[in-house]
């Protein structure tokens, strides 16, 4: 048992969020017996009225100490001043979701959780209610004072950390810098530790075509990538690259590295998503969603689900909970590992 318990952030409650909180605190404890304590970070009437909308039987209160289910206790951020728009981007919902995260960053930083998982939301939501962030990652970097997190990606032994997410695709070469580079290598490096890869083999995704194909494509993997790798190598670390985009993913899949270091968003996602989420080819409905997002570079063990807001099925009962559960579960292994190495490994 960890001696602190998770927090959970319920997200935008205009979206699904809500309902795949609930749906997988009930999986875990259903699937493990004896479950760790949850708090939940939202709006206690929208978890209750998740719960009797999706016939979800549990026990939701307004309370700061830590249940196991059917218990829920919720932390209330201010009840909504009117019923949210369910499936739509408003204001009330973007601060409800903000409220949440920084409560449960401030708790996290005074050590009373021991890792924070968060359900998914709206960038738009949020800018409406008057938080300019671009997404998660940036928001709990803002929040903790921590400088230069990264984002990783994880589904099964395919991990993926990026230099650069919620950015222009025209920024994206400028912000490659041999400093952001060092920084994510060394992340990544320390994570894999934490997951219990005692010597990780690291892959560098190229940013242009064929690694820039001698000068042809662009400089920058000759100019920057290459020497911060050759660097690394000198010093004893398997670290591959630049390897180009189109191959480096699927020689990662085949085992040959334990992480990639992708150059931009897309770049890193959609090799996750393409292995993580399942669609029915019929009626085209979301047969399951699975993977993991891990902020790296954090005074304390964040996790998220690999997927959106989906505020086209909201409040239809028909959410997969499976990403929700991989996040829950990738939290505690890492909270238990920290644990056990002592209070110096905090910084994931």
């Amino acid at each position: 048992m960890l001696s602190e318990p998770i927090g959970v952030t319920a997200g935008d409650p205009a979206g699904v969020g809500p309902e795949i909180t609930l749906k997988a605190l009930r999986a875990c404890a259903e699937r493990d017996g004896e479950a760790p304590g949850w708090i939940v970070f939202g709006s206690v009437s929208v978890m209750r009225q998740t719960a009797a909308r999706d016939n979800i039987e549990a026990r939701i209160n307004e309370s700061t100490e830590p249940a196991v289910w059917p218990s829920v206790s919720v932390v209330s951020v201010g009840e909504p001043s009117a019923p949210v728009p369910v499936g739509a981007v408003s204001a009330e919902a973007g601060r409800i979701a903000y409220e949440s995260i920084a409560r449960a960053v401030d708790e996290a930083m005074q050590r009373r959780l021991a890792a924070v998982v968060t359900a998914p939301i709206s960038k738009e939501a949020l800018n409406l209610a008057g938080y300019p962030y671009t997404g998660h990652t940036e928001m709990l970097g803002h929040l903790s004072g921590s400088r230069d997190t990264c984002m990783m990606l994880a589904h099964e032994t395919l991990r993926v950390a990026h230099v650069s997410t919620h950015t222009a695709l025209a920024r994206v070469p400028d912000l490659v810098t041999p400093e952001r580079l060092d920084r994510v290598l060394t992340l990544t490096i320390d994570a894999l530790r934490q997951l219990g890869i005692a010597e990780p083999r690291i892959a560098v995704a190229a940013l242009n075509p064929h690694a820039g194909e001698g000068g042809l494509f662009g400089r920058e993997d000759i100019d920057i990538t290459q020497p911060v790798v050759e660097r690394y190598r000198a010093n004893g670390l398997a670290v591959s690259g630049p390897i180009a985009g189109d191959t480096v993913f699927v020689r990662a899949v085949a085992g040959e590295f334990d992480a990639v270091i992708a150059m931009y968003h897309d770049q890193g996602h959609v090799p996750v998503k393409l292995l993580g989420f399942r669609v029915d080819p019929v009626s085209g409905r979301w047969l399951g969603l699975r993977g993991v997002n891990i902020t790296l570079g954090l005074p304390f063990i964040r996790t998220s689900v690999d997927h959106g807001t989906a505020f086209d099925i909201a409040a239809q009962g028909i959410a997969s909970a499976q990403s929700m559960v991989e996040a829950i579960d990738m939290a505690v292994k890492l909270s238990r590992q920290t644990h056990a190495a002592g209070p110096e490994t905090q910084k994931t």
